[in-house]
């Protein structure tokens, strides 16, 4: 099974011994420098990083068996303990991205063979039904393997980027056609719970949509419904993202909304109409480019704060992590933050971060700005001078 297409804590080590029937996961790799695993484990549907989990297994040539600990659905990802040596000339070789990923079901024990670039799923039935279905793409994977293989030669001699991106082209119908392959397997396997694992591959959320519909009643509220959940939960943000986003125009109204500050009170964004212009910062402290850029928010703020406020709204945080980072970077705007009802950043379409909304003093959307670009302070002169 391979992947065209990555969770960290403290963790512990677990020693890889002989299989029994209480091991969750087990099974053997090949072509490994390292006899370590890593194993990071997250509960389907976690947003938490205090409940990411990183454990260490050792193996035996290459055969390993081992749990994660308890009974709930989790999202696996194992990966090779990276030890690198220098080569002859000295050099570090590069790290691997390669891993291994799946979704541990309760009392469902799963095998894991092949190597970290083209492996197999077995043990449960759920596991076998999957990976015939994954078998399906096998001719796409070639192909893919293919166009990857012409790529990668032309980049290293030197062949343009108008050239490389024509050869690489033929992949959005590689993409496509397994999109078709892993719909039709949904459609015609919607009472197995494999197919909640083969749902889960879909990228077009109106797809995932329509298919959530199509899997059986038995299969939704059974042991697959913490799996199903999740996939109908994401499908419609992302279908009301969608919505938003057409609707976020320059000159329409700027939807109203009301979240806790950073003082624990009410702030509602239509008390500042009338007023000042404002922004709408889309941040997070994870986000390296958010932070970047908060030396020139803060200028700016500083040069035009008679006529302009900004309303830094934090995403994907946790409360501490939020409350840190604005303390850090001495961040002297108005502080919210997305706990999700409402869900502000759907409310607005928010698909990457920074994004900057520039709202006029009635509340109207003036321009959105997505990433840290330079146009936006460019802007802000040409509005507030």
């Amino acid at each position: 099974m391979k992947r065209l297409f990555s969770y960290v804590m403290g963790g512990c080590l677990l020693a890889a011994c002989a299989g029994t029937p209480t091991d969750e996961i087990s099974g053997e790799l090949t072509g490994l420098d390292t006899d370590t695993l890593l194993v990071y484990s997250v509960p389907v549907g976690s947003t938490d990083r205090s409940q990411m989990k990183l454990d260490t297994v050792v193996m035996q040539q290459g055969k390993f068996a081992f749990n994660v600990g308890d009974s709930v659905m989790k999202n696996i990802t194992l990966r090779p303990l990276f030890n690198p040596t220098p080569g002859p000339d000295g050099r570090m070789p590069a790290m691997s991205m390669a891993a291994i990923r799946f979704t541990l079901i309760p009392d469902a024990p799963v095998t894991v063979k092949g190597t970290m670039e083209d492996y197999t799923l077995g043990g449960s039935p759920v596991y076998v039904d999957y990976a015939a279905a994954e078998a399906l793409l096998d001719p796409y994977m070639a192909q893919a393997d293919s166009v990857m293989k012409v790529c990668m030669d032309m980049q290293q001699k030197g062949v343009s980027r108008d050239s490389i991106s024509a050869a690489y082209a033929p992949m959005e119908d590689i993409q496509k056609s397994m999109e078709e392959v892993r719909e039709n397997y949904v459609r015609e396997n919607a009472a197995k719970d494999a197919a909640v694992l083969v749902l889960s591959e879909i990228r077009d959320v109106k797809v995932k949509a329509d298919l959530l519909e199509a899997i059986a009643e038995p299969v939704r509220t059974g042991v697959m419904a913490p799996l199903y959940d999740n996939q109908k939960e994401y499908t419609d943000k992302e279908l009301a993202r969608l919505e938003a986003k057409e609707r976020i125009k320059e000159g329409a109204e700027a939807p109203d909304f009301t979240l806790k500050d950073i003082n624990g009170k009410d702030f509602t964004l239509s008390s500042l109409r009338g007023g000042k212009y404002v922004v709408l910062d889309f941040w997070g402290s994870w986000c390296g480019w958010c932070i970047k850029g908060m030396p020139d928010m803060k200028k700016y703020y500083d040069k035009y704060k008679s006529k302009l406020e900004i309303v830094g709204i934090d995403c994907n945080d946790t409360e501490d992590a939020w409350k840190a980072a604005v303390e850090k970077h001495e961040l002297p705007w108005i502080h919210v933050r997305n706990e999700g009802n409402p869900d502000v950043p759907v409310m607005y379409g928010i698909e990457g971060y920074p994004t900057k909304i520039v709202l006029d003093k009635e509340g109207k959307i003036a321009k959105v700005v997505v990433g840290e670009d330079p146009a936006f302070y460019t802007y802000l002169d040409s509005l507030l001078k």
